[in-house]
């Protein structure tokens, strides 16, 4: 040590240095002057803890509590300088500071040359280098005495402490707590990794659903990307239609504005004369005001004269001539009566109203309550399919704990029968050793039959190493064979579900005619055969042409008379379901002389196989029409015979006077009848493949078995051997080292007694062990089945449970849908017939009582 610095520890307020020369350093001075302070300020500093080894009560004693003309300090702090010129301690610096700081509120802070550092590295520093607080570098008072009246174990302790042993002791518990730590979390991984094995049967399982569930996610994404991209089609016809109407209104309204611009200019022409003829317009009302005055006073005048004639045919007697007040009277009560009976229909018509009003509201109530039924019901659905999918999990999970568990028993079975043996074979030994070491000859014979018992074992070890060398290789086969078989069976059942989602989509498609033909379809009219495109087969690679050729016809309805017709075009006007295209199958086949044609061309009916009902209709549908491979043959087969149709396979018509053709259009029925019958034909094979392959499977799968089976037994075999190699090898070794000491003394047979007895020993107490561990399986085992078959018959009883259909039946809610359609039509015929009422009312409303009026005043006349 070279210097040891206090700042308020103890009795040392202020800073003190004490430096410290090369030989020995005394401190002296009466007592009470701090001596001891020194040394428990060297201790203090290497890292003491204890309040009792510094003369305290507490830590924060050592800080300097203050006199009666100095205040206390807040904090202690001392500085211990060392000099590491030799190396001692395990750090590349000459010289070494080491510090300590403790505050009031019990914080203490350590550093080493000013870094900031724990207390494990202050006493790891000085532990290397044997000066340690625990070191015995620091003998206190009464430390002495207590070493030389300590026990044996005392002085050991202290003698292994000044050799330097307690930093390896303390390292050694270390390293021994990290060892059990690890232990400890070795033995949950293999916990883990058990479990985790036990899980991955069902996992993989869930991971194959989860797959196929992702192949349909796939086919249903495709499917509704084909049908958006049919209503984008549609809308973008729709849109270029709006546009078209669009642009003629813009053309009209550019030609109301130049009409009106023209009615401006016309009307500023006339202001601009109005202006003009304002002072003539002055003179003209002047002349009008004058004219007006003069009529006035001729009217006056008139009047005047009228009353004196009428007063001069009063006084003659003569009867005044007009309407009779009596009749406007009978004519005044009949309006009246009109009035009153419209007025009764006017409510008559609103209580219907008020009807029909309500009975929407509570239909539309209905329809309401409903949805919300089926909504509920599809997510009860859903819940109960989840809760029974994590119910098997657990019952799976639960099978697969069994069988390990099975499997852990008969290895632990089979362990404690091959210790059970040991110990049987070691107490044989240990009771016949005396015996056998003290006949020399017969240990001789022993010797010689071990050695030919050891030389049978290893042969038969050899021929079963040969022998496992067989069902080894074909256990890889059957492995590689169970791969191949799996792969080929997921890919076909991946074909199946897409080749299955295929057909549903074209036949989805196909189900129904377009407009009206669905109403058709759906009423079950006689004659009604249903669609064209479900009546024909087309020649494959015709489609395209013949749907072309056909037009309209190929989407229409098939019916089989004109009465049938007349009935299915009665039924659309009456209901007002829309139009529909009608194929007519009675009428006369349109027969004559079909012209030869060149090679490579083919009339359209050639390659069309019709129903009985339709046969007519197509072949007059498809009179004339000559199906070639491109368009030039198309041209000149319409230039060389004008009165024929020439249609490509690619779906272009060609003829005198139409033709009709070009890309991007949608596929026809025909078409999608045929894609619709190779898809069916794809998933027939598909699935007969599926079948195969599942069968190839099962079979590879037993193979597999079989030959783990065999691979099993051989290695079982191969172990025997090798047990029976190592038993002779022991008894072959227990007989030379016997041979060997036969001549030893009484003290080595002893020994060997002792170590055979020893071992049969350890052998009976494995088997105890085994067997405890052989009962503790057994009862996790009946725990887990017991709990297995709970779940089981809970899953059974959840399987059994029968899914109520009737609460996912939508077609009340259609029903619902339809009454309140039929519902608002009504409502809104009962308010135009309530607005009929009240306009009629209100034109005869004031009629009587003008009629009254008037009568009354010819009365008084």
């Amino acid at each position: 040590m070279k210097s040891l610095t206090l700042r308020g520890f103890k009795s040392f307020a202020s800073s003190t240095t004490l430096r410290f020369e090369p030989g020995i350093t005394c401190v002296v001075g009466p007592n009470g002057s701090g001596k001891s302070n020194v040394v428990d300020a060297l201790a203090w500093v290497m890292g003491e803890q204890g309040a009792k080894s510094l003369r305290g009560g507490k830590m924060e004693d050592v800080i300097f509590a203050g006199t009666s003309s100095r205040p206390p300090l807040g904090r202690a702090e001392v500085l211990l300088t060392i000099d590491n010129s030799d190396g001692a301690l395990p750090i590349d610096y000459t010289e070494v500071t080491i510090s300590r700081l403790m505050f009031r509120s019990g914080q203490s802070e350590y550093s080493i040359n000013g870094d900031s550092c724990r207390l494990l590295d202050v006493q790891e520093l000085l532990s290397d280098s044997g000066i340690g607080r625990e070191m015995h570098v620091i003998i206190g008072q009464g430390q002495l005495d207590r070493v030389l009246h300590s026990g044996p174990e005392g002085r050991r302790a202290v003698v292994e402490e000044a050799a330097g042993v307690l930093k390896h002791r303390k390292r050694k518990e270390k390293a021994l707590r990290k060892l059990d730590a690890m232990q400890a979390n070795l033995t949950r991984v293999q916990d883990l990794t058990g479990e985790l094995r036990r899980q991955l049967k069902p996992l993989g399982r869930q991971a194959e659903i989860a797959r196929r569930a992702a192949v349909i996610q796939s086919d249903l994404r495709d499917a509704r990307v084909r049908l958006l991209a049919d209503d984008l089609m549609a809308l973008t016809r729709r849109l270029k239609q709006e546009t078209a109407d669009e642009a003629t209104i813009r053309e009209r309204r550019a030609a109301v504005e130049r009409t009106l611009a023209q009615a401006q200019q016309r009307e500023a022409v006339l202001e601009a004369e109005a202006a003009e003829q304002a002072p003539r317009m002055v003179q003209v009302q002047e002349t009008w005001y004058a004219l007006s005055a003069l009529r006035e006073r001729l009217r006056g005048v008139g009047e005047v004269a009228a009353e004196r004639y009428r007063h001069a045919a009063d006084a003659q007697g003569e009867e005044r001539r007009g309407r009779d007040p009596e009749e406007m009277e009978r004519e005044a009560a009949e309006v009246r009566e009109q009035e009153e009976v419209l007025g009764a229909r006017l409510e008559a018509a609103e209580e219907l109203l008020a009807g029909a009003v309500e009975e929407r509201s509570a239909a539309e109530a209905a329809l309401t309550d409903e949805e919300r039924r089926l909504q509920a019901a599809a997510r009860a659905a859903a819940d109960r399919r989840e809760g029974l999918a994590r119910l098997r999990g657990r019952v799976d999970a639960l099978g697969s704990k069994l069988q390990a568990t099975d499997a852990e028993i008969g290895r632990l079975t089979e362990a404690r029968a091959e210790a059970g043996e040991r110990a049987r074979m070691a107490e044989e030994e240990y009771r016949s050793q005396d015996t056998q070491v003290a006949e020399d000859p017969e240990l001789a014979a022993e010797h010689e039959r071990a050695q030919e018992i050891l030389e049978q074992a290893k042969g038969a070890a050899e021929e079963a190493r040969d022998a496992v060398d067989g069902p080894r290789r074909a256990l890889r086969e059957a492995h590689d064979r169970v791969g191949a078989a799996r792969g080929a069976d997921q890919s076909a059942q991946k074909e199946v579900t897409a080749l299955q989602a295929r057909v549903e989509a074209l036949e989805l498609t196909m189900g129904s005619a377009a407009d009206g033909g669905e109403v058709l379809l759906a009423a079950d009219l006689a004659g009604v055969l249903g669609t064209v495109a479900s009546l024909l087969s087309v020649e494959p690679g015709a489609e395209v042409a013949v749907a072309t050729a056909l037009g309209a016809a190929a989407e229409a309805v098939a019916v089989a008379s004109l009465d049938a017709a007349e009935a299915a075009l009665t039924l659309l006007r009456a209901d007002d379901a829309g139009q529909a295209g009608l194929v007519v199958g009675d009428g006369p086949a349109a027969e004559g002389e079909r012209p030869p044609l060149p090679d490579g061309m083919r009339h359209a009916i050639d390659l069309v196989t019709a129903a009985e009902p339709v046969r007519s209709a197509v072949r007059h549908l498809l009179a004339g029409v000559v199906v070639v491979d491109d368009l030039p043959g198309a041209a000149s087969l319409v230039r060389a015979s004008p009165g024929l149709r020439a249609v490509t396979r690619d779906g272009d018509l060609l003829g005198a006077h139409w033709a009709l053709g070009g890309g991007g259009g949608r596929q026809s029925l025909l078409q999608m009848r045929a894609a619709c019958d190779e898809a069916a034909e794809r998933l027939a094979a598909a699935e007969a493949t599926a079948e195969r392959t599942a069968d190839a499977l099962d079979e590879a799968v037993s193979a597999e078995q079989r030959a783990q089976a065999l691979l099993e037994a051989a290695q079982a075999a191969v172990g025997e051997a090798q047990a029976g190699v190592n038993r002779a090898q022991g008894g072959l070794d227990k007989v030379r080292a016997r041979l060997r000491e036969a001549a030893a003394e009484a003290a080595q047979e002893a020994k060997q007694v002792a170590r055979l007895q020893a071992a049969a020993q350890a052998a009976r107490q494995e088997a105890e062990r085994l067997s405890t561990a052989v009962r503790a399986a057994e009862e996790a085992r009946e725990r887990d089945a017991v709990a297995c078959a709970e779940l089981r018959e809970r899953l059974e009883v959840a399987e059994a449970e029968p899914l109520d259909e009737d609460d996912q039946d939508a077609s009340r809610r259609d029903e619902l849908t339809d009454r309140c359609q039929e519902l608002r039509a009504a409502e809104m015929e009962a308010r135009l017939n309530v607005r009929t009422a009240e306009e009629r009312v209100t034109a005869i409303a004031g009629r009587a009582d003008a009629l009254m009026s008037s009568a009354a005043g010819e009365r008084r006349e």
